[in-house]
Order: structure tokens, then C-alpha cells, then sequence
């Protein structure tokens, strides 16, 4: 992937795919306009850190459309590395490159939600973490889903999830009423093997049918055969897979019957964003926090130095070269669990060190969100120090 040059392209471009690699990056016109007017006021030059922060705080003063797509597209590199290292983790979904960066770029309004600007961890750490668990959770759900039958899927389910897919669906509520009761019945007739595995559960024999009309027609007194309640329960298995793993449409979608013009065009402009940029220009924020976070780079460049020549290789075998811990428990002839140990151990090692920094620096206590924030700065940290050795390496 090429890395982006300057602001305007940070704040301004999208990537696109090229089959299952990344393309190119491509300007929004609008955004491209917006950033370059924020420049032109700007007296002096500006960090990529500052412009993070100037439009999160920004989208939390208005939660404005013009804000999240910038933000979007800013975050577009970090959402596509995060997704390139959680899917070899899944392999056994079938779910492109493509659409899981999609799933997850969806979440940034999300992620900006969870985000403090405020906080010592950037927009971008922070979202380095979120973009892998949101990914994961996704990938998880929709392992579990591919895998059930539609009986199967029909007994996980939860009558308010069953209902949120029907209303999502657009049913009318005498038809949800109707297929919820359905279901109920299906649920109370359905019998359970020895071995209920989700993944084993059978179409419901003639017995069993018998059983589940029973039961509906007494309750909804009417006279249905069992061929239209299967009709409707696998309705409902079908509304309730598109509910829980619905198809992502990308903003670069072209509108139905429009070519020239995508779903993106639709989104309100912004019109009153000088007075926050002039503030923030006023203050020194992003400068002090420019600061800390080059304090934080010397502290780990020495802290890691000070590590075992072990736990350095580990790192730089993990970040450096990518490798996944089952490909460096087979290159150090060790069981994967000692990898995963052996790592966890090294971090909690760097993650002490900017800890007790940051209670002696800024005096903040370490609680539970300030240590989930500088965790979230170090994952960022070893990604991009290891990365840029990596680049160097490779120019040489």
C-alpha cells in the first residue's frame, strides 16, 4: 500500500480495491474542497494529529456528516492493516478482503463515539484496536451463522432478536405477530437430540410437525398445515441471517438509475466549522500532546532495548516480519501458546513502563480506561516502529 503524503490526502482520499489488494487512493471532490478551505485559513502548518482532532471534536459538537467522512477517510490505512491482520485468524469464513474492510469502516462513527480526543491514546490507536475487535466480532457471528442450518438458527435465537429481523424486514406487525408465534411453537415442539450441536440440528421430522401445528393452531386458533408454517419459519431464518450479517453498501455505491452520482452525494454539507478551527488553532493542545507522544517514543525505544534479546526477537518476528504466532512457534520449534505467552508477557513489560511515565508525567491515576488507552498507544507504537524498520530494511 502506498502511504499517503500530505493532510490533504490523508483527510480527502479513499482506498480502492483492486480485486483483493489495495488499488489506489481516490479523491472525494467534497472533501478534497472542505480540507483545502481549512488549509487556506490556517496561518501555520498543522500536524495530521491536530486535523484528527480538530474534526472529532468537530463531529462531537454537531455529530456532522462532513466531519465523520473525513475521519472516515483518514482512517482508511489504519482500518485496512487491522483488517489484513485479523483475517488470516478466520480462515475458514468466506468473506473477501474487501468486505470485511467495509464491515468495519461502517463502525467509525462507532469508534469516534468510544474515542476521547482528549485522551493521551490518538483517534488512530485507538481505532487500531476497535477496527480488529469490531472485525473479529463480525467475522465470529458470521462463522457461527454459516454454519447452522436454518433450524439450527431458528433455536439460538432470541424472540427480541427474532423480532428486530422481522421489523427490520418491513413486515407489517400481522405478519411478525404471526411468524413470532410460529416460531414459539417451533421452539416448544422442536426436540432436542442428545448431542444438541447447533451446527447437527435436523429439519424437524413429520412427528415433530405434527406437534408444532398442534400447537399453533390451538394457540392462534386457525387450521394451517404444516407446509405453511415451514414456509414462514424459514422466512424467519432467512430475515434473521440478512439481519444479523446484512450486505455492507459502500458511500461509493453508484444510486440506482445514476451512474454519474453515488449514495455519498446525498450526505449534508457542513457550514459552520470556522469558529471551532479558529479555537483550536488558538490552542496549544495539539502541540503539548505532539510533545508527550515523542516523550512516550524515547521512553520505548529505551525501554526496549533493555529487553531480553528473545523478547526483541519475538517482536520484531511478530511486527517486523508479520509472522502469525503459529508460523513462529514452527520457526522457534516452541507450541503456540508459549508465543502468545511469551508476548503478552513483553507488552505488559512496555505497557508498565509508559504506565508508571504517564502517573509520574501527568500525575493521572492508571485506571482501567486510562490503561486500555495507553495499551491502545503501545499496540500503534510497535506497529509503526517495527513497520518503519521494516521499510527501511527493504529500501536498503
Amino acid at each position: 500500500m502506498r502511504p499517503r503524503q500530505n493532510i490533504l490526502e490523508m483527510f480527502s482520499t479513499f482506498l480502492q480495491f483492486d480485486g483483493e489488494r489495495f488499488g489506489n487512493w481516490v479523491y472525494d471532490g467534497r472533501l478534497r474542497r472542505s480540507m483545502q478551505n481549512c488549509l487556506g485559513q490556517s496561518t501555520t502548518k498543522q500536524s495530521e494529529n491536530f486535523w484528527a482532532i480538530y474534526w472529532h471534536k468537530d463531529w462531537q459538537k454537531r455529530s456532522d456528516s462532513l466531519a465523520e467522512k473525513h475521519l472516515s477517510a483518514y482512517l482508511q490505512e489504519t482500518c485496512f492493516w487491522a483488517v489484513k491482520r485479523v483475517m488470516p485468524q478466520f480462515s475458514s469464513v468466506q468473506c473477501s478482503l474487501s468486505d470485511c474492510f467495509q464491515i468495519a469502516i461502517a463502525e467509525v462513527p462507532k469508534i469516534l463515539k468510544g474515542c476521547d480526543p482528549d485522551q493521551k491514546a490518538s483517534l488512530k490507536s485507538y481505532s487500531t484496536v476497535a477496527f480488529g475487535n469490531i472485525l473479529r466480532d463480525a467475522l465470529r457471528q458470521k462463522k457461527e451463522i454459516d454454519f447452522c442450518s436454518d433450524w439450527a438458527l431458528l433455536l439460538k435465537l432470541s424472540r427480541k432478536r427474532l423480532q428486530e429481523a422481522l421489523q427490520n424486514a418491513g413486515l407489517t406487525e400481522e405478519i411478525t405477530a404471526s411468524y413470532l408465534l410460529a416460531w414459539k411453537c417451533f421452539t416448544d415442539g422442536y426436540i432436542l437430540s442428545k448431542s444438541p450441536k447447533a451446527r447437527k440440528l435436523e429439519k424437524p421430522d413429520e412427528q415433530t410437525w405434527e406437534v408444532i401445528t398442534q400447537l399453533y393452531n390451538r394457540e392462534g386458533k386457525t387450521q394451517l398445515n404444516p407446509q405453511t408454517l415451514e414456509k414462514w419459519l424459514l422466512a424467519c431464518a432467512k430475515y434473521a441471517r440478512s439481519y444479523l450479517y446484512p450486505v455492507v453498501t459502500s458511500l461509493n455505491t453508484p444510486k440506482f438509475g445514476q451512474p454519474d452520482s453515488e449514495l455519498q452525494d446525498d450526505l449534508p454539507d457542513a457550514t459552520d466549522s470556522e469558529s471551532l478551527l479558529d479555537n483550536l488553532i488558538a490552542s496549544e493542545a495539539a502541540e503539548t500532546q505532539q510533545n508527550l507522544q515523542q516523550e512516550i517514543h524515547n521512553l520505548l525505544i529505551t525501554t526496549l532495548a533493555k529487553l531480553p534479546a528473545q523478547s526483541q526477537q519475538l517482536l520484531q518476528l511478530y511486527y517486523q516480519q508479520g509472522l502469525t504466532q503459529q508460523q513462529i512457534a514452527k520457526q522457534q520449534e516452541i507450541q503456540q501458546y508459549q508465543v502468545s505467552r511469551q508476548l503478552s508477557k513483553t507488552r505488559e513489560a512496555l505497557l508498565l513502563a509508559v504506565s508508571k511515565w504517564s502517573q509520574e508525567k501527568t500525575h493521572i491515576s492508571t485506571t482501567s480506561i486510562v490503561v486500555k488507552h495507553i495499551s491502545a498507544v503501545l499496540e500503534e507504537w510497535l506497529q509503526n516502529y517495527f513497520g518503519n524498520l521494516q521499510s527501511n530494511s527493504s529500501k536498503e
